[in-house]
C-alpha cells in the first residue's frame, strides 16, 4: 500500500498492510532547514536527520487552515491595530489592540528565536465587563469563499506519502483563548448563560465556514482542537457535555456529512468525558496520553469506542525527550500492542513534537527508535 492508501484505509476501518505511523507536527515537507528566518529553529543541523526520517518512512499527515477570500469589508480590522517589537536577545514582542466601545482590549505575545512557540503574556478579555464588549464587536457581514490553493498545492507535494489534514478550532476554543486560563475557568464556572452567549456567536460563523469548505473539499480528515479547555481538571464533566458536546456535535455532523473524518484532539484526562467525546459521533481521538499525563490507557479506549473510533497516540512527548532508549522501546511495543488489538484502526503518533531549535540526541536516537520498533513489530 502507498502511505496515502494506508491512511485513508485506516480512516475508513479497512484492513491495511501495517499501522500507520506518523510524527505528528513533524513531516519533512513544513520545516524549511534552508529558511533564513531568524525565528525557524529548524535551519540547525540537528533537526536534518528527523526531517529526512519523516520524509522517508513516516506516514505524513500535513495540517493545514481553511483561508477564505473574504466577500466585503471586516469592521472589526478596522477597530484593531498591532506594534511589534524585537528585544536585544531576538525576542519579538507583538501588542494587539481591539477598540471595544469604551474600552480597549489588548494581547501582548512574545516569541523568542530559539523555542518554537508564541507565549501570550496578557490576553485579550480579562473580565465579564470584557466578555460584554467583545460580545458587542460587529462581525463582518459575508465570510466570503473558501480559498483551497494551498489544499491544492499541498496535496500535490505529497503525493502518495500522506495525506493532508484540515485543522479547526472549535468554539470553545476561539472563545478560551481570549481569556488567561484562570480567568476563562472562572466566568466559565460562574457565567454560563454568558459564556454560552459568547459560544453561540463563534458557532455561527464557524458552522458557515466548515459547510462551505467540507463541501468543497470533501472526504478529508480534520482535526478540531478545543474540547480540552473543558475536560477536568479545567472544569466538571457536567460542562463538558454543555461546552464542548453541544457545540461540537453540530460541527462533526457538518464534517462527515460530505464524507470527511472528524479526529477530535484532547490532551489530558478522558475518563470522564469519554462517553460525551464518542456522542459527538466523531471518527478519531487523539493524543490519549497514557498516565500520568492522561488517566487511561490506549487499551482502555479500545475496549469501549475503538469500533467507532481510530485512536491516533499513544506515545507522551516527554518520554521521546527524556527516555533512555530501551524504557522508550518498551512503551512503543506496548501502544502497538494496544492499539491494534481490534477496532476501526490505529495510528502510532506521539502527542506533540519539541520545540527547541537544538534537537537533542536523546530525541533523535528514540524518533529513530520508534520506527525501528514499529517495523519490527510488523515483520
Amino acid at each position: 500500500m502507498t502511505r496515502k492508501d494506508r491512511l485513508m484505509a485506516t480512516l475508513r476501518g479497512e484492513s491495511v498492510d501495517r499501522a500507520p505511523v506518523c510524527f505528528y507536527e513533524i513531516n519533512g515537507m513544513d520545516e524549511d532547514a534552508g529558511s533564513a528566518d531568524p525565528f525557524n529553529i529548524y535551519s540547525h543541523p540537528s533537526w536534518g536527520p528527523l526531517l529526512a526520517l519523516a520524509r522517508e518512512k513516516t506516514d505524513r499527515i500535513v495540517m493545514r487552515g481553511a483561508r477564505f477570500r473574504r466577500g466585503g469589508p471586516d469592521p472589526l480590522r478596522e477597530l484593531t491595530t498591532q506594534r511589534e517589537r524585537i528585544g536585544a536577545d531576538g525576542t519579538r514582542y507583538t501588542v494587539t489592540e481591539i477598540r471595544a466601545g469604551d474600552r480597549v482590549l489588548t494581547c501582548r505575545a512574545q516569541r523568542h528565536p530559539d523555542i518554537n512557540t508564541v507565549w501570550t503574556t496578557e490576553h485579550f478579555l480579562k473580565d465579564e465587563a470584557d466578555l460584554k464588549a467583545w460580545l458587542a464587536l460587529p462581525r463582518e457581514s459575508d465570510i466570503g469563499a473558501p480559498d483551497f490553493s494551498h489544499f491544492a498545492e499541498t496535496e500535490a507535494r505529497l503525493g502518495d506519502t500522506g495525506i493532508m489534514m484540515i485543522d479547526v478550532a472549535d468554539a470553545l476554543c476561539r472563545v478560551a483563548q481570549l481569556f488567561s486560563m484562570e480567568d476563562y475557568t472562572v466566568i466559565a464556572l460562574t457565567q454560563p448563560a454568558l459564556f454560552h452567549r459568547a459560544l453561540e456567536k463563534e458557532q455561527e460563523k464557524l458552522l458557515k465556514e466548515a459547510e462551505l469548505v467540507a463541501r468543497g473539499w470533501p472526504g478529508r480528515l480534520w482535526r478540531v482542537v478545543g474540547p480540552e479547555y473543558a475536560a477536568p481538571p479545567y472544569l466538571p464533566p457536567r460542562l463538558y457535555g454543555e461546552y464542548v458536546a453541544r457545540y461540537d456535535r453540530a460541527l462533526v455532523e457538518v464534517i462527515q456529512r460530505y464524507g470527511g473524518y472528524a479526529r477530535l484532539h484532547q490532551h489530558g484526562r478522558l475518563r470522564d468525558t469519554l462517553d460525551m467525546i464518542a456522542g459527538t459521533g466523531c471518527m478519531g481521538l487523539d493524543p490519549i496520553e497514557p498516565p500520568p499525563q492522561g488517566d487511561v490507557s490506549l487499551a482502555y479506549v479500545r475496549q469501549r469506542y475503538g469500533d467507532q473510533l481510530v485512536l491516533f497516540g499513544n506515545l507522551e512527548a516527554s518520554d521521546i525527550e527524556l527516555l533512555d532508549s530501551g524504557a522508550f522501546a518498551r512503551k512503543v511495543r506496548t501502544a502497538l500492542e494496544e492499539g491494534t488489538a481490534g477496532g476501526r484502526g490505529f495510528v502510532l503518533m506521539p502527542s506533540s513534537c519539541p520545540y527547541g531549535r537544538v534537537l537533542s540526541d536523546t530525541a533523535l536516537r528514540n524518533y529513530r527508535r520508534m520506527i525501528e520498533v514499529h517495523e519490527e513489530f510488523f515483520r
